[in-house]
């Protein structure tokens, strides 16, 4: 039996539809509601107590990063987080797994069935029975190479109104867009040569969101992804996806209203699903996607990756500090998504308003001496700036001449990253310190492939086991990951605040309703003596702690805590 749509939910979803479609709003609704129950989704929907827990770790991959010759790559992805993530990550965000033309994925031609190189819909379900899954909803474009687009080329319905087109003639320039690629390709259809939106990319045609049948199109395919297991909804790119001549087309009222439709969809047929918005821009653009605790429910944190880096490279943690400070709080059914390293670059654009110009030329050059590449956009002027940089996280934190320096600086960041308010999430090329494949750029032509390292199991096996070039770093990643879940001050919604204690120090105090922790992260390569306990609200009436990375006693009180080069602990007052 359908699950019970309450007047209130009707009503909400027909204003939004009226906002976006006028008076195609009734008939949206009644197609709405027609809708429910498809592929068993809806159903026998409940809501849990929490969306999140601070057991919640969320690993990203591409379907074939491991794989096995003779087995399809889900099949060995799967059997790889079996042996070696069980009770370290709760998620796993498998990169667009549809077939595709470019983009690593992110060109979608068929956004119904998985890509047979990978495996199928079977493997994607088995993967759900063990670990939730996250899936990519490409909603601004899809491939150029796709049946929607042949379809608009021949200009058969609804197709043929499928894509956003425009006279080549009118002027474009406010549009914001992270690439120096034309605006408008022009495509020989049916009807003539038409020009069409291509934010990203040629191969990558802009779909058109005021067309309602598109809309009914993710519709479906929203329900079909839940049925298979899906639990996490990652909304790509979605600050593009409504065009306006004349406007900037970036985060358009029209597009947040789009978000918080699939919000009210999902609150309707499963609401135990988690809607995340990838918005690649300034802090407070992005976290506007919150809305009024109306549209996503994580956003990522996208200014932490480059303001941490940026904080390790030059020994402080002044900026950083300053930026933790003023995080919102968080509602009940809100958090970050906070990361290092994803498939993608460190974005530059997130540290507007963060960094002087001067200190962000000085990272991009610091980089740069690491072997990592750097990726450009164009501004409105016609210039061109530093959009994002290729590279690993651990290379641009490796230290010329200083390899295990640089470990204890790459492992620093990302127990600083695991300390803070929200889900964590987790690259896997990440969790074992990959550095930069440069023979991957020398073979794509692409900076991105310089974090896109694939490998044969075995191999991997081999360098994760003791004496293994990752070794080190993915066992004791993993042992914090493990050490971290079983404390509730660490739970998404547990309390923080951010104490500036000195520029050399990081300090974070979570508060959950039994627990307290304290998290403190020498930021420097030198041996720091910590003596600010006392400026700490939760520990000052206490004497001993346990220190929860390195499993040891401390009794800190009279001559402080040492810290070794990049050492980060957790302190949790005993009582």
């Amino acid at each position: 039996m359908i699950r019970f749509v309450s007047h209130q939910q009707l009503e909400r979803l027909q204003r939004r539809f009226r906002r976006l479609y006028g008076s195609e709003a009734d008939r949206m609704t009644r197609r709405f509601y027609a809708a429910l129950g498809r592929y068993g989704v809806g159903l026998r929907p409940s809501k849990p107590d929490s969306l999140w827990n601070e057991k919640d770790v969320v690993l990203i991959t591409y379907g074939d990063t491991v794989h096995e010759e003779g087995e399809a790559p889900l099949k060995t992805l799967r059997k790889f987080c079996t042996r070696y993530l069980k009770g370290a990550v709760s998620t796993v965000h498998v990169l667009p797994f549809f077939p595709w033309s470019s983009d690593d994925g992110f060109s979608v031609k068929d956004y119904r069935q998985v890509d047979p190189e990978l495996g199928t819909w079977d493997d994607i379900k088995a993967l759900a029975s063990e670990f939730g899954v996250m899936s990519d909803l490409v909603l601004n474009h899809c491939s150029a190479k796709g049946e929607w687009f042949r379809e608009f080329v021949a200009g058969v319905q609804p197709a043929s109104d499928y894509f956003v087109t425009e006279n080549p003639e009118v002027d474009t320039s406010m549009v914001v867009r992270p690439r120096t690629s034309p605006l408008l390709t022009r495509f020989a259809t049916r009807a003539g040569d038409r020009w069409v939106w291509t934010t990203f990319s040629a191969d990558q045609v802009d779909l058109n969101w005021r067309n309602p049948d598109l809309f009914f199109e993710f519709v479906d395919i929203l329900f079909l992804y839940l049925s298979m297991g899906v639990r996490v909804l990652r909304l790509d790119a979605v600050a593009f996806l409504w065009k306006e001549l004349g406007t900037d087309c970036i985060h358009r009222p029209e597009t947040h209203e789009v978000v918080k439709l699939f919000r009210d969809i999902l609150e309707i047929v499963a609401p135990e699903t988690i809607l995340l918005t990838e918005t690649n821009v300034p802090h407070e653009e992005n976290i506007s996607y919150f809305g009024n605790e109306d549209e996503a429910h994580m956003v990522y944190q996208f200014s932490l990756p480059p303001l941490l880096l940026h904080g390790l490279l030059n020994g402080t943690a002044e900026h950083l500090t300053e930026w933790a400070a003023g995080l919102p709080e968080m509602g009940d059914e809100q958090t970050f998504f906070n990361f290092t390293s994803s498939h993608d670059g460190i974005g530059v654009r997130p540290l507007t308003g963060l960094l002087p110009d001067a200190e962000i030329g000085e990272l991009v050059d610091k980089v740069k001496a690491r072997k990592g590449l750097v990726s450009t956009k164009t501004n409105s002027d016609g210039s061109e700036s530093p959009y994002e940089l290729n590279i690993t996280y651990a290379s641009a934190l490796s230290e010329p001449g200083d390899e295990e320096l640089g470990k204890r600086r790459f492992l620093c960041s990302q127990i600083v990253a695991l300390s803070l308010q929200g889900v964590p999430a987790i690259y896997l090329p990440c969790l074992y310190g990959a550095l930069n494949d440069l023979k991957g750029v020398k073979k794509t032509g692409r900076n991105r492939s310089i974090n896109r390292e694939k490998w044969d199991l075995e191999s991997l096996k081999k360098n994760l086991s003791e004496g293994g070039k990752f070794h080190e770093v993915f066992s004791e990643y993993l042992l914090v990951l493990r050490r971290r879940g079983s404390y509730s001050a660490f739970h998404p919604g547990a309390s923080q605040k951010i104490y500036d204690l000195g520029k050399e120090y990081f300090v974070v105090e979570r508060v959950a309703e039994n627990q307290t922790i304290i998290c403190i992260a020498n930021f420097t390569p030198k041996k720091q003596i910590f003596k600010n306990l006392d400026a700490i609200d939760g520990v000052k009436d206490f004497q001993d702690f346990a220190e929860i990375v390195s499993g040891k006693s401390l009794r800190p009180r009279k001559r402080g805590i040492t810290l070794a080069p990049y050492q980060v602990v957790w302190l949790v007052p005993k009582s």
